[in-house]
């Protein structure tokens, strides 16, 4: 008997007119994360990454936002998000946007829905899937990806506040009610995370396997990044590379060093960085983020990150 996924008894009470929602997941479907507010917002992308940003539906009400993985077992992502979409509908949703990689806006698009953190959730950028779908009393978000051992399914179901009737419908983008955002919002947001956290993985840049050289891609990191220490030249950040523990430690810090620096190098020569305001530096696996153990936590784990320095 495949398990079933049915939302927590104390949000039906939340809105006790809606229907309890039910899905039936994959076969050996395990709960890897879950977390719930009585009260939030959550942000239903209506459309692909374009201009600079993703048009959002937001709703407010009981969110839950909850990550299962799977088997992958050979399966696609579409072979994965299908069954889901199909109950959806049969239970009265009405889609809002269904994209797939690419035309989502890959990386983009990643970037500015919400994904819930690694190991437990895990994104592909180039094979992942998304649904958003809405019915009189709730709105969802569908995000499916794999790794060659795993499949991940992403639910964010919200019962809206209220009486059940549904906000209003006039789609808006994230962080401003009608422009999109600059070059300048995406530093600030940027650099409200590293000021209030101290670091910010970038995690957008990508390397081949063993090499130190930067990929194509990351660009709107790096000019987020690159126009946040130009708006003030006492700014001054540590790229911090890290790898994953296959390898000796001294051979994953300098390669960890060696990534950071082509960061830099990208910072000055592409994005007019001061060299001053940054610096390279390597540590290799001593910092995980996520467990080493599987493909996924290693995968997590290779990484470049963004360090505040004093000035």
């Amino acid at each position: 008997m495949r398990p079933s996924l049915r939302l927590v008894a104390t949000l039906v009470l939340l809105a006790p007119q809606a229907l309890a929602l039910t899905l039936d997941l994959p076969a050996a479907a395990t709960l890897a994360l879950e977390d719930s507010q009585p009260l939030a917002s959550h942000g239903l992308a209506t459309g692909p990454w374009a201009d600079g940003f993703v048009p959002e539906r937001i709703i407010e009400g009981a969110v839950t936002r909850q990550v299962w993985q799977t088997g992958s077992s050979g399966r696609t992502t579409l072979q994965i998000i299908d069954p889901l979409r199909v109950q959806l509908a049969a239970q009265g949703f009405q889609t809002l946007l269904d994209c797939e990689g690419d035309d989502c806006g890959g990386f983009d698009f990643r970037r500015a829905i919400k994904v819930l953190p690694p190991p437990a959730m895990f994104v592909d950028l180039v094979d992942f899937r998304y649904v958003s779908a809405v019915s009189e009393n709730e709105g969802l978000s569908l995000l499916v990806s794999r790794s060659e051992e795993r499949g991940f399914i992403q639910i964010i179901r919200v019962v809206l506040d209220g009486n059940g009737a549904e906000p209003p419908k006039s789609d808006v983008t994230a962080g401003a009610p009608t422009a999109p955002p600059t070059k300048g919002d995406l530093a600030e947001g940027l650099g409200a995370r590293l000021e209030a956290e101290g670091r910010v993985a970038l995690d957008g840049l990508r390397f081949a396997t063993g090499s130190a050289e930067l990929a194509a891609g990351g660009d709107a990191e790096l000019a987020a990044l690159g126009a946040y220490l130009s708006g003030d030249p006492g700014r001054r950040v540590a790229l911090v590379g890290h790898t994953d523990a296959q390898g000796s430690l001294d051979s994953n810090v300098a390669l960890s060093r060696q990534r950071a620096q082509a960061v830099v190098d990208r910072l000055v020569t592409t994005f007019g960085v001061a060299p001053a305001q940054i610096q390279a530096e390597g540590m290799g696996w001593l910092a995980p983020r996520a467990t080493n153990l599987t493909p996924d936590g290693r995968e997590a784990n290779r990484r470049v990150e963004a360090v505040v320095l004093p000035r």
